[in-house]
């Protein structure tokens, strides 16, 4: 491991004005992602700016009903929160699915949503990589693709975000808090992650020093159903194939009121699936319904030698998330 130094943050303004001056640093809160990073020399920081005891991990009610995540507010005390457990079970269920116990102890708020891809190639220094080394290649191309992107993938990057809990913020709309040197900014989260375009280097749209201090989730619409559904290649901490984290409400004569959905497996940031919630808004739940409304999302799909299972996994797993979802309103 490259040596570094260290800083321990004493506030946010602090912790930004500190990072901003040093170009290769980097934040340390649970340590769960960059630490491994540093250990294969993926990420070499000079500076690690501690922001883990920053009072920023508490989940408290707004105004508009909804709720604020601190950003250092670890994984398994978000999942186990009374109130995202009744009001946003999708999540709690999203940060279960995610990882062990022990790391789910470790890993932050913040720290969850800028982990980096779990693609075999950017772990391995050994081989080209542009999200490692811009300009170098990508070697999945070519390589193993199991677990690779079918929807907004580049020729320069086809590498898809491990999170499960972006995933399910992305469907309830969540917004992120960043602290700026020059003040406080909001980011919608399904605008916060990246498509690899000609940048695979660039994983979010934050500038260097910015610092995320919460996430914000509105209220959930009025009757909402929702849940979070991962396909993998073993029960137990495995990332995922494909996972669905949807949400429904229904009029009173029983039409799909509204639609959110998001799509982790399939892409370098979690996927809203705008199409298929455009196709669902309005009409009758059914069979006919939900395949149309995941074919719509899956005419964007490009598969890749290896993957081309994924696009009929999307389809199944949308469609049995939807049902599901119809089964438990049904009046």
């Amino acid at each position: 491991m490259k040596p570094f130094d260290y800083h321990r943050a004493t506030s946010p303004a602090d912790a930004v004005a500190v990072l901003t001056e040093h170009p290769h640093g980097a934040y340390l809160a649970g340590g769960t992602n960059l630490v491994d990073h540093m250990k294969l020399d993926v990420a070499q920081p000079d500076l690690l700016v501690d922001v883990s005891r920053l009072d920023l991990n508490e989940v408290v009610g707004t105004a508009d009903g909804g709720v604020r995540i601190g950003a250092n507010v670890r994984n398994s005390d978000l999942a186990a929160d009374p109130v995202i457990r009744s009001r946003y079970p999708m999540l709690a269920r999203a940060l279960l699915s995610g990882a062990s116990g022990q790391l789910r102890n470790s890993a932050t708020t913040a720290g969850n949503l800028l982990q980096r891809t779990r693609c075999v190639y950017f772990q391995d220094v050994t081989t080209p990589c542009n999200k490692r080394s811009p300009g170098t290649g990508c070697s999945a191309l070519g390589g193993y693709l199991r677990y690779h992107a079918i929807l907004g993938a580049s020729p320069h990057c086809v590498a898809v975000h491990p999170s499960d809990m972006a995933v399910a913020m992305c469907a309830l709309d969540a917004r992120v808090l960043v602290q700026a040197r020059d003040g406080e900014r909001r980011i919608r989260l399904d605008e916060l992650h990246r498509l690899p375009g000609d940048e695979p280097d660039r994983d979010t749209v934050l500038r260097h020093g910015e610092l995320i201090t919460a996430v914000e989730l509105p209220a959930p619409p009025s009757g909402a159903v929702s849940d979070y559904r991962k396909v993998r290649d073993r029960a137990s901490y495995a990332f995922a194939l494909v996972s669905v984290a949807a949400e429904l409400t229904f009029t009173s004569t029983f039409q799909i009121g509204s639609a959110r959905i998001a799509l982790g497996g399939v892409a370098h940031k979690p996927w809203r699936a705008r199409s298929a919630e455009r196709v669902l808004a309005g009409d009758q739940p059914s069979a006919e319904t939900f395949a149309a409304a995941a074919e719509a999302e899956l005419k964007q799909a490009e598969p890749l030698p290896g993957n081309e299972f994924k696009v009929n996994l999307v389809r199944r797993t949308l469609i049995a998330q939807l049902r599901m979802l119809t089964e438990r309103r049904r009046p």
